[in-house]
């Protein structure tokens, strides 16, 4: 593993840490998200709390928070192909990116549940299975108004076009682990989501 390489790993891990949820709340807002509704610092919790807390800035922070959560982990990965890095290495920073957003370090290693930035740099890698993904998982979220659930459909649907579909940066590599391991932590992160949902507890997006 080359020095370049560590930059890259270190650079895709650090920006992907950024709590931008949590930053645009709390200096627009005055408000904290990590003690607000979900707890959750990405962008579904920002709308929750913000509706109720600031609803003039809910939308428009929202976006914002989604935004830059998709592309603080695409934006490492395309520059490393911009410098011509090789295709493990563009699935070592998407995970590491994804790991970054899930357990901050600068949060204590908690975070978001890696939904958003999880699509940023899929988009980037496997973007037809990436963008049907992110179609279904809208209207499963427009129809179904449960942010985790639709999270998790667009996930699994994504898991299988990733298979169906022939794509470059996975047949570079001769592997869909990368994939698995991000479909992991995002699925790990839900897992409360998950339990609410059995026990039909989990809240509606409205």
């Amino acid at each position: 593993m080359n020095s370049f390489n560590l930059v890259l790993y270190a650079s895709a891990y650090l920006l992907a840490a950024v709590p931008f949820g949590f930053i645009l709340a709390k200096v627009f807002a005055g408000v904290d998200v990590r003690k607000e509704g979900s707890g959750n610092i990405g962008a579904t919790n920002v709308l929750r709390v913000l509706k109720d807390k600031a609803p003039h800035l809910a939308k428009k922070l929202t976006i914002a928070t989604f935004a830059l959560d998709a592309s603080k982990g695409a934006i490492v990965v395309l520059i490393a192909m911009t410098l011509g890095a090789e295709p493990a290495v563009l699935w070592t920073i998407a995970v590491l990116s994804v790991m970054g957003h899930c357990f901050s370090v600068f949060l204590g290693f908690e975070g978001g549940k890696g939904v958003a930035t999880g699509f940023g740099v899929l988009l980037v890698l496997v973007p037809i299975p990436a963008a049907i993904a992110m179609i279904v998982w809208f209207i499963a979220g427009k129809v179904l108004k449960i942010s985790s659930l639709s999270s998790l459909i667009g996930l699994m649907v994504l898991l299988i076009v990733s298979y169906v579909l022939p794509n470059a940066n996975i047949e570079a590599i001769q592997a869909h682990s990368p994939i698995w391991i991000i479909a992991f932590i995002i699925f790990y992160k839900h897992i409360p989501n998950i339990i609410r949902l059995i026990y039909k507890e989990e809240a509606k997006v409205v």
